[in-house]
């Protein structure tokens, strides 16, 4: 065991060359949108209910994107670990075309209904205006998101992780600094808010887009598909996929339809809750930045080894990579949740606000090792060796059948404060945690899907 433990060179080589820069990539990502929210906290604690909500809309796209990706991501990592290049263009194609088709869809229903969107999560009048402004226009770069998570999933999975990072990072901080701009009004241009804001978001995503795209096709990187190349699908091809694509699909999907009841039930609960909880839940993904990373570098690893035919080196890298993470979500849980007042000293809001955030923070940090060791379980490893079809049972179960109803009882039937209520909402990663780790021993989570994949 001791051996497995410590791995080899080769093993911490290839972790640090695919983790360092999708680290880097989400510090950027998270400290920045941290940046973002005291920006936008500075024009009250209505506005910056108004942009969390609207960014919930967002936040189901994402899932959905994130499914479809995730799913290309799987087969991809396999296909590489075989030296399949063809398949790999063929899932970006397929990929692109559900992930365009939902983000135009959802694009549409934002600019045509914004305040029927933001209604179902408050029935504050000023809280659904102010998000209505900000959610009709930032909704113009969906489309543009989608195919960024594609192109960006994909080449992470073939070892290309620090172009997204790099593009990642450029958009990122023009998106801060017309930020800066738009929303105060700096260097001649009008104080805009939360329009501000949502311009500034819109422009970012257009310059990543751009990037990415063009930084594919000039380096001719691997995943340079020319249409035919992406439209080469059979109809053997699209089911295979979709085999293997929906259950990640409905799992990230139906379990964000959970997490945005919680932000219903939340909303109920009054708008300083509605504030607290998304000031925690941006500080909560700094603190994850490092151990997500791993994570994600986990399912790239994991994957290329069983496409590649070895399933004992597979299994042997899922034990590392479990414990190393878990054991990285328990030193940053342990610094957040002695952190709270260093950091809820850049926000300005009530002292309601500062003390429920603050005690949300200390339950966050003690509960992140838990968190960890799911997601890595989950995104890292039973995705990545093709079992998603029991990381969609997990995830769902514990969302649904203890999540879900403990956020509306304990918050709108027991009128708990809401740092009590997060705490009796996280027992289901407690759930999730001994089921995994039964699957995890079992070794049924591997399977090699490039093989089944390669005559489609």
């Amino acid at each position: 065991m001791t051996g497995i433990l410590l791995g080899d060179k080769d093993f911490y080589k290839t972790l640090f060359r695919l983790s360092l820069p999708i680290m880097l990539q989400n510090f950027i990502a998270s400290t920045l949108n941290m940046v973002d929210t005291v920006m936008v906290g500075q024009l009250g604690e209505v506005e910056i209910a108004a942009v969390g909500l609207a960014n919930k809309f967002y936040f189901l796209l994402s899932l959905f994107l994130f499914g479809v990706s995730s799913g290309a991501a799987v087969f991809t990592a396999q296909f590489w670990g075989a030296g399949d290049i063809r398949n790999i263009k063929r899932v970006l194609g397929l990929g692109l075309l559900l992930a365009v088709a939902m983000a135009s869809l959802f694009t549409l229903t934002a600019v045509l209904f914004p305040e029927i969107i933001l209604a179902v999560f408050s029935k504050d009048y000023r809280v659904i205006q102010v998000g209505a402004q900000y959610l009709r226009i930032a909704a113009l770069c969906y489309v543009m998101m989608a195919v960024t998570f594609l192109y960006s999933s994909v080449l992470r999975s073939t070892g290309h992780v620090g172009v997204p990072m790099a593009i990642s990072a450029i958009a990122i901080t023009i998106n801060t600094v017309l930020n800066y701009i738009m929303i105060f009004g700096k260097y001649g241009f009008p104080a805009l808010g939360v329009k501000g804001a949502a311009i500034a978001t819109v422009i970012a995503r257009a310059t990543e887009v751009l990037l990415i795209t063009r930084t594919v096709y000039v380096r001719k990187y691997p995943v340079a598909a020319r249409m035919g190349e992406l439209l080469d699908i059979s109809f053997i091809f699209v089911k295979k996929f979709i085999s293997t694509a929906l259950p990640i699909i409905l799992n990230e999907t139906l379990w964000g339809l959970g997490t945005l009841l919680y932000s219903v039930a939340y909303a109920r609960m009054g708008t300083g809750v509605v504030a607290a909880t998304n000031i925690a839940s941006t500080v909560e993904s700094v603190a994850l930045v490092i151990c997500f990373s791993v994570g994600n570098a986990c399912g790239v690893m994991v994957g290329n080894r069983i496409g590649a035919g070895d399933e004992k080196g597979a299994f042997e890298d899922s034990v590392r990579l479990i414990i190393l993470n878990t054991s990285l979500g328990m030193i940053s849980g342990t610094v957040l949740a002695l952190s709270p007042k260093v950091i809820l000293s850049a926000f300005n809001v009530s002292r309601d606000v500062y003390q429920s955030t603050g005690k949300i923070l200390i339950l966050m940090g003690m509960l992140l090792f838990v968190r960890v060791f799911n997601f890595t379980m989950i995104v890292g490893i039973l995705r990545s060796g093709g079992d998603a079809k029991f990381g969609l049972i997990m995830d769902i179960g514990g969302v649904w059948l203890i999540s879900v109803p403990l956020v509306f009882i304990s918050g709108l039937l027991w009128k708990l404060p809401v740092h009590w209520v997060y705490l009796l909402v996280s027992m289901e990663e407690v759930f999730k945690l001994f089921i995994g780790l039964g699957r995890f021993i079992s070794r049924k989570w591997i399977n090699n899907l490039a093989a089944g994949m390669q005559e489609a």
